[in-house]
């Protein structure tokens, strides 16, 4: 219940907080995901915290909502697919598939990241549209994780795609070793700071 009381605190100001009409229903939108993040966290069911972590848990530290890092991107499907394994912070080798390119314009230069797609969640239903960022940029290692951080992203429809790093979250590693997950490969370090999303969760 006390950690409840906390998160509800966290969510009240989706309500209150005063805004631009313009902008009021996109900046709801990321506080009701920021809240939701943190529901799951502090659910002992659902939480990557590790025992001692969860006990002192009271809500993850996010960058300022910023509608800069909502991104429409140019999108190119990648017309010869490669298979390959990705590497993780252990010794396993999930299969993905190189599904496209995203272009976009931040801060006056134009940068790219790969998408990937994997292959073995596109088999559960729930999952057949999923495509997935892990990338690396100016702030890792110091206000976000060191490891890089993560975007899902679904199938666009046409030669656009969304990149709202207002979404981008922590691998499960950066909470607790027990994980294993993706690392960003080098195509997919950016030489810009993406100052939106989860930071690091400590020092």
């Amino acid at each position: 219940m006390q950690k409840f009381g906390l998160l509800l605190l966290f969510f009240i100001p989706i309500i209150s907080c005063s805004q631009k009409p313009e902008s009021t229903t996109y900046t709801q939108q990321i506080r009701k995901h920021r809240y939701e993040l943190n529901v799951k966290f502090a659910d002992k069911e659902t939480t990557p915290l590790t025992e001692k972590d969860f006990k002192e848990f009271s809500t993850l530290k996010f960058f300022p909502i910023d509608s800069t890092y909502h991104i429409t991107a140019k999108f190119e499907l990648n017309e010869n697919p490669i298979l390959f394994e990705m590497p993780t912070t252990t010794d396993r080798k999930p299969i993905y598939k190189t599904y496209g390119v995203a272009s976009f314009e931040l801060k006056g230069e134009t940068y790219e990241l790969q998408i990937y797609q994997n292959q073995e969640l596109i088999l559960d239903p729930e999952y057949k549209n999923h495509l997935f960022i892990p990338f690396v940029d100016k702030t890792n290692g110091n206000e976000s994780y060191g490891g890089g951080r993560y975007l899902d992203l679904e199938q666009p429809e046409d030669d656009t795609i969304i990149l709202d790093f207002n979404r981008a979250y922590n691998p499960y590693c950066a909470y607790s070793d027990r994980y294993s997950c993706p690392i960003p490969p080098i195509e997919n370090h950016l030489n810009v700071a993406i100052n939106a999303g989860v930071k690091a969760y400590k020092h």
